[in-house]
């Protein structure tokens, strides 16, 4: 079975099976010896085989933190922009009459679909607003004083912290799947040329291959 069929598992176990039953079993031990693969070798191989097992697991929880950081990020979107956007329907009629106001604050126009570009109008938002105290005043009216546009400022900066978690778990997921994936190679590339060589060994007495993983004609 080529290897790009076979499933990480599938690789990992072929290995193990061919690895273990060699030290298990001396009559194939003593007929690969000469070629090379002596016990201690064997040991060696186990022991790439078990690096790569434990490289596995550790991409796979790598991803699942990177998952929980992403549902992490949504939720506080979420309920960011739930607030924003109450927020800037109420600033747009509060200062219908100052394009400054308007300007100052990005209220004018379509909210951004993505993350980066809603941080930045949501920043620019709320970090004008409570800069200018003529802007606080505007909004008190319609129940938003000081204290709520700093909690709904903090809403925004939860999204922002969260995203930068988020790409930190991405950039630690992507590191472990380039490790995992080297070491597979690394234990590919152990397994078919030990198989060539076993082959060779067995080849008056095939049978025993079939102990290691290969089917014998």
């Amino acid at each position: 079975m080529p290897k790009a069929t076979k499933s990480i598992a599938q690789r990992l176990l072929d290995a193990e099976v061919a690895i273990n039953n060699t030290l298990s079993s001396p009559g194939i031990l003593t007929a690969v010896t000469p070629f090379g693969y002596t016990q201690e070798r064997l040991e060696t191989a186990r022991a790439l085989n078990q690096e790569a097992r434990e490289l596995t697991d550790r991409q796979k929880m790598a991803y699942g933190r990177q998952f929980e950081a992403t549902q992490t990020v949504q939720k506080a979107w979420d309920e960011a922009s739930l607030a924003y956007s109450a927020a800037v329907k109420i600033a747009r009629i509060a200062f219908r009459d100052s394009p400054t106001a308007q300007n100052a604050l990005s209220i004018n126009g379509a909210r951004k679909k993505t993350l980066s570009g809603w941080l930045d109008q949501a920043r620019r938002f709320y970090n004008n607003m409570l800069q200018d105290p003529e802007f606080i005043a505007a909004m008190v009216p319609y129940s938003y004083d000081q204290a709520k546009l700093e909690a709904e400022a903090a809403l925004v900066q939860a999204v922002a912290t969260a995203s930068e978690a988020q790409d930190k778990a991405r950039g630690i997921a992507q590191e472990a799947t380039q490790l995992r994936d080297a070491k597979l190679d690394e234990l590919d590339r152990w397994l078919a040329d030990y198989k060539a060589v076993a082959e060779i060994a067995l080849a008056a007495s095939p049978q025993p291959l079939e102990q290691l993983g290969w089917v014998v004609a």
